[in-house]
């Protein structure tokens, strides 16, 4: 049978637009993507990027009352989201016309449009016009999830947070995982006065349960006003934005509400199960290690798989794919020892086991620390970081590395070499501190705090 591509990938972020670049320039194959909306997905477009640009420009407040502090005269007039704003779109304009570029430089076709599949290898697009293909690849990621309830279409999500005329002088942000104490954390640096509802004991869950506490100490500091074991019943609109009922019959006034209670995978509509490709219980399709389906001409990489949803991950899943299926190199993405990072202020880095995971496979050690850094301490914050080693009592290697800190994304992501490589705590040990810095403690810490 003779195909149109020999592969069709739909979905243009990071993972489909990683796969369609290494099978076309490096392989040799003739590909086609399919994008229905911004080329670069989540992540470029309303995900890491316009999230971590925000995390910059929220963290300014404290640098200048830190500066101020420190001897500088120093004026802040506050925040002008109405200059930021236009930056960020310029911004991802830019970002999104080189992904574009990269797949042009490849002879990857584009098509700005839906796809769906009729069969294990014909695409139809939106116009109706059909593309067939050898091998079809899924990677149209995931989006937000907001639970029904009286009201809830009047919540924003994750999504809509960068498309703001303006910012709202009070927000409700629900949800405990990472997007939403990132934006609590953000907004809060902004000047919004923040309120967070999380319905369970402690925020950040399937996280260090040490860590989690540390940071809810922080997030609440710093002047978020956090809400453990609270959830929304009703929302409505009023002339000064969102009236929000509590579970606990609490009514509440908010400019808006934002919820960030999860995300899932975008398989709906695509025709996946009526062709025999198998689907999850949260609608992630379900692939084996080589990222294959059930139908064996389609695979899927990324968020729409749910897996580790982290960009990087999704194209190592696509770079795999590519090199599996056109390149001859048979080639599994490791998703053993992932490193990531929570931009919480200050920032979540983590590396391998949280103490609770390895204290159900190991004997552990436990090493930590936590102590305020000499750049806060000499102006009276009282602000600490934390420094946390996870060490199997047999092995001696380390399991584990969590560390909250200003710049813990970039210090763990070399943490993450060390553990990869199966370092030991010894290795560690025997590493020369560089000082004074706060990253010094990796390697200082030589008694354990408790074992398990």
């Amino acid at each position: 049978m003779t195909f149109d591509f020999d592969l069709f990938v739909i979905g243009g972020g990071s993972g489909g637009v990683r796969a369609a670049r290494i099978a076309a320039a490096e392989h040799g194959a003739k590909v086609a993507l399919a994008e229905e909306f911004r080329m670069g997905g989540t992540c470029v477009i309303r995900g890491c990027v316009p999230k971590k640009l925000m995390v910059f420009a929220s963290n300014f407040a404290q640098s200048v009352e830190d500066g101020r502090e420190y001897g500088w005269d120093i004026r802040q007039n506050g925040f002008d989201w109405s200059k930021f704003r236009p930056r960020l779109d310029t911004e991802l304009d830019r970002l999104e016309a080189a992904y574009r570029r990269t797949l042009h430089n490849a002879n990857v076709t584009v098509f700005d449009s839906r796809a769906v599949l009729d069969d294990a290898h014909t695409v139809r697009l939106a116009d109706g016009s059909v593309k067939t293909a050898k091998h079809i690849l899924i990677a149209t990621g995931g989006h937000p999830f907001v639970f029904d309830f009286p009201g809830s279409e009047l919540a924003i999500t994750s999504n809509d947070i960068f498309l703001l005329d303006e910012l709202p002088k009070s927000i409700l942000i629900v949800g405990g995982g990472y997007i939403a104490c990132e934006f609590a954390c953000i907004l809060n640096g902004l000047g919004v006065q923040v309120t967070q509802y999380y319905r369970g004991d402690q925020i950040l869950r399937g996280f260090d349960d040490e860590v989690r506490g540390h940071i809810s100490d922080l997030i609440s500091k710093q002047g978020v006003d956090l809400r453990l074991n609270a959830d929304v019943a009703e929302m409505q609109r009023n002339e000064h934005g969102v009236s929000v009922t509590a579970t606990d019959g609490g009514i509440h006034q908010f400019g808006a509400a934002m919820f960030a209670t999860g995300r899932i995978p975008n398989t709906l509509g695509l025709g996946l199960e009526d062709i025999g490709v198998k689907i999850g219980k949260r609608g992630e399709i379900q692939v084996d290690e080589w990222s294959q389906t059930s139908v064996p001409s389609i695979f899927a990489v990324g968020d729409v798989t749910d897996r580790i949803n982290l960009t990087p991950v999704a194209i190592r899943e696509g770079h795999a794919f590519a090199d599996t299926v056109f390149g001859g190199n048979p080639t599994r993405a490791d998703h053993d020892q992932v490193p990531g990072a929570v931009f919480t202020q200050p920032e979540y880095g983590y590396v391998g086991m949280s103490e609770e995971e390895a204290q159900k496979e190991h004997r552990i050690e436990v090493y930590a620390t936590a102590f305020r850094p000499m750049r806060g301490a000499f102006i009276g914050r009282d602000e600490k970081v934390l420094f946390k080693l996870i060490v199997d009592a047999d092995t001696d290697r380390v399991l584990g590395v969590h560390i909250v800190a200003d710049g813990a994304g970039e210090l763990i992501q070399l943490a993450a070499i060390a553990v990869k490589m199966g370092a030991t705590k010894k290795d560690f040990d025997r590493t020369v501190a560089v000082h004074p810095t706060i990253a010094e403690e990796l390697v200082t810490m030589r008694t354990p705090v408790r074992t398990a």
